[in-house]
């Protein structure tokens, strides 16, 4: 057995104590095979591991002649990160060229797996598929776990506020912000500490996992944090094209750490090139643009937040204007309710599906996946996600199906369902702020999803209709949707994240449901100045075909 400090002593990487610890134990390995199945789409059979333990081959592709492909390079972490960062382009680097000839002998070799447990754990999830690779890759709750555990300390120690930074994942940057939320209670007045939520983009304002600067303003809006921006990765220039991007988009305020400049290496250290002066003036023009917090990350000094303050201290903050968007995201791309008409799939939901009703009994989520990227395929905008049958686990369901779906599907998804339990394991896993279908303007089903709504963010689905049924007239159905407007606005939840259902009536049984319906729509539009979702294939219920 090897002690923490044994295997934090890699003979070859300089890395972080996470990487290297999952070196020591293979499981890097392991996840590097799961991220080949998924990637590449191969079964486990076509992908092998052997030990490598000069660190210089980095991957070996063989073709159908049997010939190698072999990615060679120096045991240096900056290479990837930095390829990672530029990538598709490749760019100069300041880690030292691979020496051929002062190379020592490459040798090969097959893994122990009882030696190293982790790695055959890891095999057996990506052999076993399913939902088995997510939970060994993450167990989000116990990512959250650990991050409440760190908030719960600084709360208990009387911190002022919890700072998130260099984000590069939206789904971890979403599990520490619920840790926060959840631990960063002031043990004196149980106030919830203020959170700042800082994440690291590319210069094409993409986070490392795929995500924008739309989505992860969505994202963290939603979650209803207190500052959010950029930090680290890039110097005061070449962020200043992101600080545009968010301040367009965002109804919070802004936080700006950039690094000092660029890293370089001389003479075998790392250096920045961006001295305090030009620093500082860059981040005047940032502060002019809308920052409202301003600091340094890598590279700076105390010269250059010196500078820094002393250029920017008498400008008036801007405290950004509320842009009242209706927006959902996924890890990767926002949906914004605007002028285009949204098209959201409906394809997976069991009513009047019998093959998607034994799906759900057999757990078989294959076949909800394919429906999913056929919807896709089709040009849905959303995927709605319904797995509502009596004689299932709905809420164990829901979580599988959202951890598959947002594994393979890049669409945002609406959460469809009535259950309370299900809706909050949907939400807690889902990558991104959901559309979440829904409420009405029963009392008791507000009570039970709004405060989810304001945990974990979303746009809710309001349905015109409460404890007296379905109003027979638009006006009616326009008393429903203010009083659910009025009652989300109770939870913190603005009109924005509000989308009324003006509810489409069949034809076959109301002559006059249609016309109904398009005045409900008329008045969300005109006299409640909202947006309003439509399921239309109703109207043709019951007609011939």
């Amino acid at each position: 057995r090897a002690t923490r400090e044994q295997a934090l002593k890699h003979p070859n990487w300089s890395m972080g104590a996470k990487i290297t610890i999952d070196s020591a134990t293979l499981m890097n390995k392991g996840l590097e095979f799961i991220e080949a199945m998924r990637l590449y789409c191969m079964p486990p059979e076509k992908i092998s591991i052997v030990i490598h333990r000069e660190s210089i081959v980095h991957s070996l592709v063989e073709y159908c002649d049997n010939a190698v492909l072999a990615q060679l390079g120096a045991p240096d972490m900056r290479l990837p990160i930095q390829y990672a960062l530029t990538w598709p382009e490749r760019t100069a680097a300041a880690a030292k060229p691979l020496d051929l000839l002062s190379c020592p002998p490459l040798t090969f070799c097959a893994p122990d797996y009882e030696a190293f447990p982790c790695l055959r754990l890891a095999l057996e999830a990506a052999r076993t598929g399913g939902t088995a690779t997510a939970a060994l890759n993450g167990a989000n709750e116990a990512a959250v776990g650990l991050f409440a555990e760190t908030v719960r300390a600084a709360a208990q120690a009387g911190a002022d506020c919890i700072l998130i930074e260099t984000m590069s994942d939206s789904y971890e940057l979403k599990a520490a912000v619920l840790a926060a939320k959840e631990a960063g209670i002031n043990p004196e007045t149980g106030a919830r500490l203020p959170i700042f939520a800082t994440v690291i983009y590319d210069e094409k304002g993409k986070l490392l996992t795929g995500g924008n600067v739309e989505s992860t303003v969505a994202l963290l809006e939603g979650l209803g944090v207190d500052v959010l921006g950029v930090n680290c990765g890039l110097g005061p220039e070449q962020m200043k094209g992101i600080v545009k991007d968010i301040l367009e988009v965002s109804s919070t305020p802004i936080l700006v750490n950039p690094n000092a400049g660029l890293p370089r290496s001389e003479n075998g250290k790392t250096v920045y090139d961006v001295d305090p002066k030009d620093f500082a003036a860059v981040m005047e023009e940032i502060v002019r643009m809308g920052a409202v917090i301003t600091g340094g990350c890598c590279g700076t000094t105390p010269d250059h937040i010196h500078a820094m303050v002393e250029l920017t201290k008498d400008i008036p903050v801007q405290m950004p204007e509320k842009k009242h968007r209706t927006v959902i995201s996924s890890y990767s791309q926002a949906v914004v309710f605007d002028k285009k008409t949204i098209i959201i799939g409906e394809r997976i939901n069991p009513t009047g599906k019998s093959k998607f009703k034994q799906a759900l009994r057999d757990h078989n989520l294959e076949y909800i996946l394919r429906e999913g990227v056929t919807q896709q395929d089709n040009g849905a905008d959303v995927l709605d996600v319904n797995v509502g049958l009596p004689e299932i686990d709905e809420p164990s369901m829901m979580e599988d199906v959202v951890k598959e779906l947002q594994a393979v599907i890049d669409l945002p998804l609406q959460l469809d369902t009535s259950s309370a339990e299900a809706m909050e394991r949907g939400l807690r896993v889902y990558n991104g702020k959901p559309l979440i279908n829904s409420v009405n303007g029963k009392k008791e089903v507000m009570e039970q999803i709004f405060p989810l709504v304001a945990k974990y963010g979303g746009v809710v689905v309001g349905l015109c209709l409460d404890e007296d049924g379905i109003p027979e007239t638009a006006e009616g159905r326009i008393a429903v949707g203010k009083k659910i407007i009025d009652t989300a606005a109770a939870y913190g939840i603005g009109p924005e994240d509000i989308i009324l259902d003006g509810l489409c009536m069949t034809v076959s049984s109301d002559s006059q449901g249609a016309i109904v319906t398009l005045e409900t729509l008329r008045k969300i539009r005109d006299e409640l100045g909202g947006k309003s979702v439509l399921g239309v294939s109703n109207i043709s219920f019951g007609l011939p075909q």
